[in-house]
């Protein structure tokens, strides 16, 4: 990928402050992701009510729906408290994070909590009964590769342990899990679209993909086990839109942008508008299984970089390796070497399960995901858009 300057937790900005990785920098516009800017209450936890989860799955769905969600200040999380908030079906919103998501309202509930730490076990079984949740959305990933591996690897694998082993003292009827159509890794012997059934094959030596493909072994497990709760898991193609902020969006803001010599891949995104309206459907109707949520068509690597209006820079793939290493190395590149077999090899996703089951169909295109992404850089790029920090 292009080189860019960057801090070595700059991908947990992304996400609005380590625990909160999720998506991007900035919430989707209010009129595209429903977002409410009211103010928020906080309650303090307390202990689990003495009622027996039948009847307090009961008294729950007497009041409305209960959603609580993991990586609440990241890019996803803040636009679906936002439309959350505005469902009159939804009694409380539940935002499990350490910082204050700021689309809530009088609805937000916000406890904090740091996946990270070995007693977030105990503290999410307890915000969880408390608030007497029905559905738990797991949203706590990077959206982008940080050198910083170790604390990643605590966030993303060990917290969804430490978030699933909380959940199953409580009475979930729905859980959640955000994943991407990037772990099923870039191979020259990939079909045109891959399925669901398809073997995520992406390297696992490198810390992005094998944490969130840990993730997914772990909730697969948990739904295995667990009676009576759908276990939904949504894989997204890359994310693209005018707000949202990702390894992707880095790479085409980039004047000059890294190929390789002699490839030219098939990439698809899913608009940012897109992947939200696809959560709350998931949220609002019980869908279990694994879904490829991905926008209709496939662009050449190619043309998406004349689009976004970059110079092209074919790189020998002899070079390539020795120059993404020592830039990833020196905290000057967007991504880790092994990104650049997705500059070479197709890895795209069928999305016909989820169109089928889920009835979920895209409003946006890949190029028309890509086309409004570059209007919006477009005016950064003559700094006429502002970027706020989450």
């Amino acid at each position: 990928m292009a080189p860019t300057s960057e801090h070595p937790e700059a991908a947990a900005h992304d996400v609005a402050e380590r625990s909160s990785a999720a998506g991007a920098d900035h919430a989707a516009p209010a009129s595209a992701a429903g977002a409410a800017t009211a103010g928020a209450s906080e309650p303090p936890a307390s202990a689990a009510a003495e009622a027996s989860p039948t009847s307090r799955r009961a008294s729950s769905s007497s009041r409305g729906r209960v959603i609580a969600l993991t990586g609440a200040a990241s890019f996803l999380g803040r636009n679906l408290i936002g439309i959350l908030e505005e469902d009159p079906r939804i009694a409380r919103v539940v935002a499990i994070d350490i910082k204050r998501p700021d689309t809530g309202g009088s609805k937000l509930r916000m406890h904090t909590v740091d996946l990270t730490e070995p007693a977030s076990e105990e503290r999410v079984a307890e915000v969880l009964a408390a608030e007497q949740v029905d559905t738990l959305v797991h949203l706590c990933f990077l959206s982008s590769p940080t050198p910083a591996t170790a604390w990643a690897h605590e966030l993303e694998s060990v917290g969804t342990m430490h978030l699933l082993h909380g959940a199953r003292q409580a009475s979930l009827r729905k859980l959640i899990l955000w994943s991407q159509t990037i772990l099923y890794g870039a191979h020259p012997t990939n079909p045109n679209f891959l399925t669901e059934k398809h073997p995520l094959r992406a390297d696992p030596d490198e810390r992005f993909f094998a944490d969130k493909m840990a993730a997914e072994r772990e909730l697969n497990a948990f739904g295995a086990k667990a009676k009576g709760t759908t276990v939904t898991i949504l894989r997204t193609a890359p994310i693209l839109g005018p707000t949202v902020q990702n390894y992707v969006t880095r790479f085409l803001a980039r004047r000059l942008v890294m190929t390789m010599l002699g490839f030219d891949p098939l990439w698809q995104f899913i608009h940012e508008v897109d992947a939200i309206a696809a959560f709350k459907l998931a949220i609002d109707s019980d869908f279990p299984g694994t879904f490829n949520i991905v926008g209709d068509g496939v662009l050449p690597l190619s043309t998406i970089v004349r689009l976004a209006g970059r110079t092209a820079v074919p790189v020998l793939h002899s070079a390539a390796g020795p120059l993404a290493s020592a830039l990833w190395a020196a905290h000057a590149a967007i991504a880790p070497p092994s990104f650049l077999r997705y500059l070479r090899y197709l890895c795209v996703a069928d999305g016909e399960k989820a169109a089928q089951v889920m009835g979920f169909r895209p409003v946006y295109t890949t190029r028309e995901a890509l086309l409004d992404y570059t209007s919006a850089q477009r005016l950064r790029d003559v700094r006429l858009l502002q970027e706020t920090p989450a």
